[in-house]
């Protein structure tokens, strides 16, 4: 990983913390993946944008109807419940 990579991811986890209010590291629970047979869907302020059959990390069960996620490109949201599978 170089510098310049390794400073971004530094800068969107640090963005992260600020717009979830997320103390403490961030470290991944498990993961998780998005029910193939679930719509997709764009996303919005605080929501993950949802691709059939993708693999999540769990960075916080929030609720009962929400999980803090991050998916490939580092980008953090929330995703329903209802749609994620164990793996």
């Amino acid at each position: 990983m170089t510098l310049k990579a390794c400073k971004r991811e530094e800068k969107m986890d640090r963005e992260f913390q600020k717009k979830f209010k997320f103390e403490g590291s961030i470290s991944v629970l498990t993961q998780m993946m998005v029910d193939p047979a679930a719509t997709e869907k764009r996303g919005g302020a605080k929501n993950l944008p949802l691709r059939r059959g993708e693999i999540l990390d769990v960075i916080q069960f929030t609720n009962q109807e929400q999980i803090l996620c991050r998916n490939s490109q580092r980008r953090y949201g929330y995703v329903p419940r209802a749609v994620m599978l164990p793996l």
